[in-house]
C-alpha cells in the first residue's frame, strides 16, 4: 500500500496560497512545478521559502485521526507500505518520526519525480515483486489518484470527512471519509492480492 503523507496520515496545516503570495506564484499553480519553470535564482529563494514552511508544519503537525491504529493493523497482517510525497525527505523523516507513524520504504521529492508521477508506485512495485494492480494509491487528493491511475494501481481517496465532490474522487476506485474507513476498505482489497509480507518489515 502507498500512501501520501500531508493531508492522508498527518495535518501539517500548511497554507499553499501563503505560500504561493509570499513567493509571487499565481494563485492555485502547482508549487514544485512553478519553481521548476523559474530562473535560478527565483527558484532558489522560492525552496527557501517552501523549506521555512514545511519545516514549521513538520513541527506543527498532529495525526490525523486512526492513522496509528490504520498502520497497526497493516503491520499485523504484515502487509507491505510505503510513503509517496511531494515533500522534502527531510521533513517527511521529522514529520513520521514525531508523530510515531513508522515506514521504512520513503519516496520524497529527492527520491523521484513528484506526484502525479507514477515512477515511484512502479519502484515500489518492482521493489516488492508486486504488479501495480496489486498495489493501491492512498492520498487525500488530485495528484495521489492521477499518480496511482498512471501506474496501474487501485486508487483510494481519503476525505476527512467530505461527502460531495472532492479533488481527485474522479480518479478514485473509491473513497473513505475516515480513515477507519479506509483500513476496511484496503483489507478488503488485500484480501483479494498477494500484498502480503513474508516477515515482518514493514
Amino acid at each position: 500500500m502507498i500512501f501520501d503523507l500531508d493531508g492522508t496520515l498527518a495535518d501539517s496545516n500548511l497554507d499553499f496560497e501563503a505560500m504561493r503570495r509570499e513567493m509571487e506564484l499565481p494563485p492555485g499553480q502547482p508549487l514544485l512545478e512553478a519553481i521548476a519553470a523559474l530562473p535560478e535564482a527565483a527558484a532558489l529563494e522560492c525552496h527557501r521559502i517552501l523549506k521555512r514552511h514545511e519545516q514549521a508544519g513538520a513541527l506543527a503537525a498532529t495525526p490525523i485521526e486512526g492513522a496509528r491504529a490504520l498502520l497497526a493493523r497493516l503491520d499485523r497482517l504484515r502487509i507491505r507500505r510505503a510513503v509517496f510525497t511531494r515533500n522534502s525527505r527531510a521533513m517527511a523523516l521529522l514529520t513520521l518520526e514525531r508523530l510515531d507513524l513508522p515506514f521504512s520504504t520513503i519516496y520524497a521529492r529527492e527520491d523521484a519525480p513528484a506526484e502525479p508521477d507514477p515512477t515511484a508506485i512502479l519502484w515500489a512495485s518492482a521493489a516488492w515483486r508486486l504488479s501495480p494492480a496489486e498495489l493501491a494509491m492512498v492520498g487525500d487528493f488530485t495528484f495521489d489518484m492521477a499518480a496511482g491511475r498512471a501506474a496501474g494501481t487501485r486508487t483510494l481517496l481519503f476525505t476527512a470527512g467530505e461527502m460531495g465532490t472532492v479533488p481527485g474522487c474522479e480518479l478514485a476506485d473509491d473513497r473513505g471519509a475516515t480513515l477507519d474507513e479506509v483500513a476496511e476498505i484496503l483489507l478488503r482489497w488485500a484480501d483479494r492480492s498477494a500484498n502480503r509480507q513474508p516477515r515482518s518489515e514493514s
